[in-house]
């Protein structure tokens, strides 16, 4: 990663909040900012391979509350929280209403949540592999069911056990391994290295239970009517969080979306192919107004 950024720390709610703010380099006068969302049980971390494809673009990415680097909060973890979190983070910055909001999975959902329910607020919503159809129902809702049982577990056990389950790195390395459609050695290592490193940085098996139900019941889909500003759906034809049929039925329901499909990768665009997903999103900026 060669682009260096800023590190803030901000209150909210009582609890310590961290960002990341990474400047333009090169020809970014006229280019949005973008503030974007990470996924469930990630951290900003997951993200910096398509910020270092946008060098033209200030870019600002926390850590989620009870994530990463960012103190968890008193209340329930859940979309409308995040959602809330997102409002603030882009007040409290001076992000007005030429930002461009970016949610990856899980924080397709958050984003897709707190756009639509300011849809002034920002100039174009952008959403890789977003999360289309509810886990529960589908070819999936077995193993999110298995899923949802693991995370259960993991926190009703007492706690030396469940965080030795919760943090197991065979079952880590089991959850990348299907995640990674890749045949490409060094990368696959690279992203399980990611998934070791970074998977679980939480704040409390509270905190990741909570944000797993949160990531198995809400879907873009709940608020995609209310979503009127441009939007841009990076999906990918391997995903096995969101069929090719669901992103095309997602996109049918947004008044002004743009379906992009990237082939032969699964939910790990942010990994895998960054490269093609930022040059759709520059594509994609390029055609919308500031």
């Amino acid at each position: 990663m060669s682009r260096q950024a800023s590190v803030v720390t901000l209150p909210y709610l009582g609890a310590a909040q961290r960002y990341w703010i990474f400047p333009a380099l090169e020809g970014g006068g006229t280019a949005p900012t973008i503030f974007m969302v990470h996924g469930f049980r990630g951290d900003h971390h997951g993200l910096l391979r398509i910020i270092e494809e946008l060098p033209t673009h200030r870019i600002v990415v926390p850590d989620l509350p009870g994530f990463g680097q960012s103190e968890a909060l008193e209340g329930v973890h859940d979309v409308d929280a995040y959602a809330r979190f997102v409002g603030f983070s882009l007040a409290e910055l001076g992000l007005g209403s030429d930002t461009v909001l970016l949610g990856h999975s899980f924080g397709s959902i958050v984003a897709s949540r707190w756009a639509a329910d300011n849809p002034a607020a920002v100039a174009a919503l952008i959403l890789i592999n977003p999360i289309c159809e509810p886990a529960l129902e589908g070819s999936n809702r077995l193993a999110s069911m298995a899923a949802a049982l693991y995370y259960r577990v993991g926190a009703a056990l007492p706690e030396r056990l469940g965080l030795a389950l919760l943090g197991n790195r065979l079952i880590v390395l089991g959850m990348s391994s299907l995640m990674a459609k890749t045949r490409d050695r060094t990368l696959r290592k690279y992203i399980h290295g990611q998934h070791l490193s970074y998977f679980s940085k939480y704040a409390s098996r509270r905190v990741l239970l909570e944000a797993f139900q949160a990531s198995i019941t809400g879907t873009v889909r709940d608020n995609a009517a209310r979503l009127t500003m441009p939007v841009l759906l990076v999906a990918a034809e391997k995903d096995d969080l969101g069929s090719v049929k669901g992103q095309r039925a997602l996109a049918s329901l947004i008044p002004h979306s743009r379906l992009e499909i990237i082939d032969g990768v699964g939910h790990l665009v942010h990994y895998e192919t960054p490269h093609e997903a930022t040059r759709l999103i520059e594509s994609f900026l390029e055609g919308t107004p500031a």
